[in-house]
């Protein structure tokens, strides 16, 4: 058991300035409650709002609270990905500011991680106040991906979860673009385990994944975890033909053995329009991949700080190309 350890706590935050003095307070219990020593990493996504202000005056009384201010909106998944690698503590906490996640379960993730665990994630049991919509579309998505995935990818998971320092410099390895964090951390491998616990209710503030970028979070996360949507789309491309051949052959049967007229123009427009409409998903799904080998080679930095606070060197308009 590891009696002496830093914990390093990421916290993005986007328009959080209903939830952020709370989320720092409840922290700031479970770390004091344990006696741990701590850093906590605040990431504004390019807030608006008051977000920055309170972080600011929050890191003026704790010298052990940390904040890093994107120059524009970069996402929940570059956040997340700009706090780790400024992480520098022996195990690494990632939960949002929202208070969904409650900070009391850390002290069992910590437990697991002592017990010699590299990551411990948190899955969710229930899920309160959330639509059965979200809650449908959730439990669809992951066993669509757990299906889909070419790696372990646990179910029912967000980013709530701890990870050990070896996780850490070995998720720094890892270069690409678009990020699906959970899955990069499953994918490093090591020893991993789970928790359960009970999702809360948003304390304040709305929700930051509407439809549209769930779909968008969706999407990056089967297309960089799997080719199986490539290899179904093969299929369907060799079934297609298999099927053309049998149309083909029936249509000669008809005319030369049985000396009927093949009618139906009807089923041939059905038809033409039904594979029309394959061709054209199949090339905006290989066009994701595509867009994707193009967003690599730009070779552009994940994100661009304005502003680090607390940190020992402070630089304006930092940027991270790993």
């Amino acid at each position: 058991m590891k009696s002496e350890f830093l914990l390093t706590v990421i916290i993005p935050a986007y328009f959080e300035e209903a939830v952020i003095e709370a989320c720092y307070d409840a922290l700031k219990i479970v770390m004091d409650e344990n006696k741990w020593k701590y850093e906590f990493i605040f990431v504004n996504d390019g807030s608006k709002d008051q977000t920055l202000p309170l972080l600011k005056q929050i890191a003026e009384k704790d010298r052990c609270v940390k904040v890093i201010d994107f120059a524009r909106n970069f996402g929940h998944q570059v956040a997340v990905t700009a706090g780790i690698y400024h992480s520098s503590g022996d195990a690494t906490v990632v939960i949002d500011a929202d208070l969904q996640d409650p900070p009391e379960v850390i002290v069992q993730m910590v437990e697991k991680w002592q017990e010699g665990y590299d990551v411990v994630y948190a899955k969710r049991k229930k899920r309160k106040g959330e639509s059965w919509f979200k809650l449908v579309t959730a439990k669809c998505f992951y066993r669509f991906l757990h299906m889909m995935a070419e790696i372990e990818i646990p179910m029912d998971t967000g980013d709530f979860r701890l990870i050990d320092r070896c996780v850490v410099e070995a998720f720094k390895q890892m270069p690409e673009r678009n990020r699906f964090v959970r899955g990069m951390i499953s994918w490093v491998g090591f020893d991993q385990t789970y928790i359960e616990y009970e999702r809360d209710e948003r304390l304040a503030g709305e929700t930051k994944y509407p439809l549209k970028k769930m779909i968008r979070f969706a999407t990056d996360g089967i297309i960089a975890f799997s080719t199986k949507p490539l290899k179904l789309v093969q299929s369907l491309g060799f079934m297609t033909i298999v099927l053309a051949i049998l149309i083909l052959g029936y249509s000669l049967v008809s005319k030369y053995i049985l000396q009927t007229v093949v009618s139906g123009w009807t089923s041939l427009m059905v038809t033409i329009t039904f594979f029309s409409g394959v061709q054209l998903f199949s090339i905006g799904l290989l066009g994701e991949y595509i867009a994707r080998i193009y967003d690599e080679s730009k070779n552009r930095p994940l994100y661009l700080i304005k502003e680090k606070i607390n940190f020992e060197k402070e630089n304006r308009m930092f940027n991270e190309n790993k």
